[in-house]
Parts: structure tokens; sequence; C-alpha cells
């Protein structure tokens, strides 16, 4: 069964300022507070499309996923799981930020399609819609919140 999960917000900050926070594919464990470290494979660049991050969460999960696409000019970054404890297949997710021409804020979205079993869909739209997506969401409203 294919599943969708989509979450937006409004974050405080030029698209550029929260560019430079997120584009870093090696960087979750500056921004995400649910990653407690994370390296690439291979010492290959983290910018460079095809490169593999092996992170941890702070729950103790061990996730690998692959960069398949980043823009600077489109402020986004896609990429698919490799493998993860949460039972997922054909995970794909982007990240993407569209400047809010009303003000110095950034219209943030992350999104992702993935496969599962029968039964899982309501745990892993929670799991991945709130406790990655939206928390990661919330802890860069803090960063950019607590400096202005």
């Amino acid at each position: 069964m294919t599943v969708r999960v989509y979450v937006s917000t409004v974050i405080d900050a030029s698209a550029d300022e929260v560019w430079a926070r997120v584009r870093d594919f090696n960087g979750l464990p500056r921004w995400h507070p649910g990653i407690a470290d994370s390296r690439i494979e291979n010492d290959e660049p983290s910018d460079r499309v095809s490169c593999i991050r092996h992170f941890h969460t702070r729950d103790g999960g061990t996730i690998r996923e692959r960069l398949l696409a980043l823009s600077d000019y489109e402020y986004a970054c896609t990429y698919g799981i490799l493998e993860s404890p949460m039972g997922v297949e054909n995970y794909v997710a982007t990240l993407e930020l569209t400047p809010v021409t009303d003000g110095t804020r950034t219209f943030a979205e992350w999104h992702a399609e993935f496969d599962c079993a029968e039964g899982r869909e309501p745990a892993l739209v929670e799991l991945i819609g709130q406790g990655v997506f939206q928390a990661g969401f919330e802890a860069l409203k803090r960063h950019f919140g607590s400096r202005r």
C-alpha cells in the first residue's frame, strides 16, 4: 500500500538562511532533535547526489539514506531510504523551501511517499509526519525565532 505524508510550516527567516541550515545532507544532528549522529559513507562530499548518509536516531535506530537530488536554486533536497527499522519500502522524501515575498519568511514543505504493510499506515504517518517532519520544523522555528 502506498502512503503519502505531507507537512508544511512557515519559518521566520529567509529561505537563504533556512537553506544554509538544512542543505548539508550530513548535517541532521545539528538541527534535528531526533538525530544523534550522522556520517557520509566512503567519505564522499555530503552534497554529491548518490552519496549515502548513515545515521542513528536518539532512540537507537539506524537508518541509511541516499541523496537523490539537491538543488540550491530550488532550495530542495530529495532522498530515499535504503535501510531503516520502520518497515517502509520505496521511501522517497523531499524537503523544499519557498521564499515568502511578504516579509522575510520561508514556506517549508516536507513530504514522502512509501509502501508499507497494510495496517501500519496510521502509525507510520504519525511517526514520520509528526516525529520526523514536524519535529524538524519546530526545531528550525525555535532556532530562527530565538535570534530575533
